[in-house]
C-alpha cells in the first residue's frame, strides 16, 4: 500500500494543533455509493514498561466480516498523550502498519474520533486522509459534543451529536441495554452512511467486529513481546 505523506510528525503539540486546522480544511464527506467488498478496523495499546505502541490494522470481508489479512507494527511512543492529539501519537504506527497490507481495504473503522473532536479531526479523519481512504470514527467515550433527544435502549437506536451548533456525529446503541458508541465520519463519509455501516458490522457485542477484533490483537501482542 502506497501512502504519500503531506506533512512530518516531529512536532510540538502548539504546532500540531496548528497542523490540526489545516488538514480540516481537506477533509470531504462525499460518500459515493461504492460496492465495500473489505473493511478495516484498527487499534493501538500502549506498553507503559517499554514506552512502545502496538498497532494493526485487520482486513475484513464486507459484509461476511471473515478475516482477510493481519497486519501490525511496533514502534516507540513519540509524541505525548494529550486528548486530541492522539492521531500525531497513534497514526504514525498506524502507518507503517498499513504500508505492509495486500488487502486494500475500501473503507476503515478506527477505534478513535472522526470529526466529532474540539478542531474536527480526529484519529480516524487524519489516518483516512493520509490513507486517502473512506473511514470512520467508532469511539468509546465522548470527546465533545451533545444531544437534544434521549436515546432509546433497542440496538440501532441513536442520537445526533452537535458541536458548536453544527451536527457532527451520532450517539448509537449498538446492542440492547448496552452502552451507547460514538459514531462520526471521519473521511469521504456522511454521518448517516457511518452509523448503518458501524451497525452493520456489531454482531454479538458492543463493539463492531472489526475494532473489537483489532483490540484484541493488539493487546495479545503487547502482552506477549513487552
Amino acid at each position: 500500500m502506497k501512502i504519500e505523506m503531506i506533512h512530518r510528525w516531529n512536532l510540538t503539540p502548539k504546532e500540531a494543533i496548528s497542523l490540526q486546522k489545516n488538514l480540516k480544511k481537506k477533509l470531504i464527506f462525499n460518500f459515493k455509493e461504492k460496492t465495500i467488498r473489505k473493511i478495516g478496523g484498527t487499534d493501538v495499546s500502549y506498553s507503559k514498561k517499554t514506552n512502545k505502541l502496538y498497532a494493526a490494522i485487520i482486513i475484513f470481508s464486507y459484509p461476511d466480516l471473515q478475516i482477510l489479512e493481519e497486519s501490525w507494527f511496533i514502534g516507540a511512543a513519540a509524541f505525548p498523550y494529550i486528548p486530541g492529539l492522539l492521531s500525531f501519537r497513534e497514526v504514525p504506527p498506524l502507518i507503517e502498519a498499513c504500508r505492509k497490507l495486500k488487502n486494500i481495504p475500501d473503507l476503515i473503522i478506527c477505534d478513535g474520533q472522526g470529526i466529532a473532536h474540539p478542531r474536527g479531526i480526529g484519529l480516524a479523519s487524519h489516518l483516512g486522509l493520509l490513507l486517502n481512504i473512506p473511514s470512520i470514527g467508532c469511539a468509546k467515550s465522548k470527546l465533545v459534543g451533545e444531544n437534544y433527544e434521549n436515546l432509546g435502549t433497542k440496538k440501532g437506536d441513536f442520537v445526533y451529536l452537535f458541536y458548536k451548533e453544527k451536527k457532527i456525529g451520532a450517539i448509537v446503541r449498538t446492542k440492547d441495554n448496552v452502552k451507547p458508541l460514538y459514531v462520526s465520519p471521519g473521511y469521504k463519509i456522511d454521518i448517516d452512511n457511518s452509523i448503518n455501516i458501524v451497525l452493520s458490522c456489531c454482531k454479538k457485542y458492543r463493539l463492531p467486529e472489526t475494532t473489537r477484533v483489532a483490540h484484541n490483537f493488539v493487546n495479545k501482542l503487547r502482552i506477549k513481546l513487552s
